[in-house]
């Protein structure tokens, strides 16, 4: 079953759920505050076609993994080279390339940063594209599921 991770406009916190028709709000469990939520049959059965929180169809794929954790373990690999002559540089690469062999891919809304897991139709979504993400981000763009035309 397909789980979602919303961010919480409140505090920023992620809010976990599982897919239900029947749910119309995800509650934050830092803050309390209610979420408004619209799921369908497709969320349930694992298929992402449209947000069940911002109700956008553009969607992007990426791995798995914190990109916040990344930006900690270049800077310790940074500060380590001074010591290390850069050797650290090349440990971090061979560590990153086996987190990239081992973990899964993530589906992410363009709008909203809501995260699912375990998509049934994860080989349709397309990788992040710069250009949707600034005319969503910037201009409120809407791409309806198309990627953009050059």
């Amino acid at each position: 079953m397909m789980e979602i991770t919303f961010t919480c406009p409140e505090c920023g916190s992620g809010i976990h759920v599982k897919p239900s028709v029947d749910a119309t709000v995800a509650q934050c469990d830092v803050c309390s505050h209610q979420l408004p939520v619209k799921f369908n049959k497709d969320h349930e059965q694992g298929i992402i076609k449209d947000c069940p929180c911002c109700e956008r169809k553009d969607f992007y794929k990426q791995k798995d993994f914190n990109r916040k954790i990344g930006v900690v373990l270049f800077v310790i690999a940074a500060i380590l080279s001074i010591w290390t002559y850069g050797i650290s540089f090349i440990v971090l690469y061979l560590f990153d390339l086996i987190l990239y062999k081992i973990l899964g891919d993530v589906v992410a809304c363009y709008k909203c940063n809501t995260l699912f897991r375990k998509v049934s139709n994860i080989s349709e979504i397309h990788g992040f594209d710069h250009e949707m993400n600034d005319r969503i981000v910037y201009s409120d763009h809407d791409f309806q599921g198309q990627a953009p035309t050059h």
